[in-house]
């Protein structure tokens, strides 16, 4: 099954992903980590990528969708995989329906992970991570019993530079203006699929299943 993730920041596409590739053996497609393998391997596309990158620049479309192509050919690609933040734009939809043409591919679902934009700020600004142990918590969701435990044990709860609210609230409305229009994008197309992505990582995860047919 070729499948994409669509979602606001924070909406837990990357763990959902993760889950899928650990079941079902799909492999999870990030832009993210194709970057950071190329630049490090220094593949042609990689280079381009790192003088784009060094300049200050954003990395071209074509550049990434080139990383994508060789991605989605590699052997274990061959019975599916799960896009995990990509396409952002219709621009770059429309580029991945190319690709996919070229490779002679469908996709047979894009999974809208549906939550709250109240409960989305309260996963992001409330990120926190243990200094003595490394643990991720979260001071709205997480067991007043874990948060205790990292006191307890002389820890702080530290939060990331770019966990506050201003710079979230702008990732947001970036998400609003160029990646929400992906929902009505692959709805013309019938391949939309909303998930309630608000609860337990698990419940979520059973209702992902369901929803895309494997239970």
């Amino acid at each position: 099954m070729r499948i994409v993730l669509l979602g606001a920041p924070g909406s837990g596409k990357g763990t959902q992903a993760q889950c899928l590739q650990r079941d079902l053996a799909l492999p999870q497609v990030s832009t993210g980590d194709l970057l950071r393998r190329a630049v490090s391997e220094g593949t042609e596309s990689g280079l381009s990528a790192k003088t784009a990158m060094d300049a200050g620049e954003l990395v071209s479309d074509d550049i990434v969708l080139g990383m994508i192509k060789d991605r989605l050919e590699a052997s274990d690609a061959a019975s599916g995989y799960v896009l995990d933040g990509f396409p952002r734009n219709v621009a770059q939809a429309k580029g991945l329906d190319g690709v996919l043409r070229d490779l002679s591919q469908q996709l047979d679902a894009a999974v809208l992970m549906d939550v709250d934009f109240e409960v989305l700020m309260k996963r992001l600004t409330g990120r926190r991570t243990c200094s003595k142990t490394g643990k991720l918590l979260n001071i709205y969701f997480s067991p007043q019993s874990e948060l205790d435990a990292c006191l307890n044990a002389g820890g702080e709860l530290l939060q990331r530079e770019d966990d506050n609210e201003a710079t979230i609230s702008s990732r947001l409305n970036v998400y609003h203006d160029q990646t929400e229009p992906l929902i009505e994008f692959y709805c013309s197309r019938n391949l939309l699929k909303t998930l309630d992505a608000d609860g337990e990582a698990q419940d979520i995860y059973t209702r992902l299943l369901a929803t895309l047919g494997y239970v």
